[in-house]
């Protein structure tokens, strides 16, 4: 019993579970938009000198304040829009003229595989450990 460790009632009763997944959707998240990010404005751009393409990040950077606050409409809703990105990474490690694009796509399709499963875990955790 640590009596300066103070927490909320709703943080003490969110089982070690649940609060793993959330983090490993955060993580995978933040992870997705960095790698957009550095992909379309530095590391292989479609244009040198980057591209407007660095803006497909934005519907990703619209989930992490509701990942982060455990909205369950936002990790549902995460879990359909990854396959976008999943998508764009097999397509462009697949395609054309790959060269340098390649780790970055698998990488791509690696987050995004595991913020679907951290979504999915997290939704169907957060339901069977919820009250009847």
């Amino acid at each position: 019993m640590m009596p300066f460790a103070m927490q909320s009632p709703e943080a003490a009763a969110v089982p070690p579970a649940v609060e793993t997944t959330r983090w490993v959707a955060a993580g995978s998240l933040l992870g997705l938009i960095a790698i957009g990010l550095a992909w379309e404005l530095w590391l292989a751009p479609l244009r040198p000198g980057g591209s407007l393409w660095a803006l497909k990040v934005l519907p990703l950077a619209f989930a992490v304040p509701g990942v982060l606050r455990r909205r369950m409409y936002t990790y549902r809703w995460t879990s359909l829009l990854v396959w976008l990105y999943f998508t764009e990474g097999v397509v462009r490690a697949t395609g054309r003229g790959v060269g340098d694009s390649l780790p970055l796509a698998l990488l791509e399709i690696v987050l995004s595989v595991v913020l679907f499963i951290a979504c999915a875990l997290h939704v169907r955790l957060r339901l069977r450990n919820a009250k009847p």
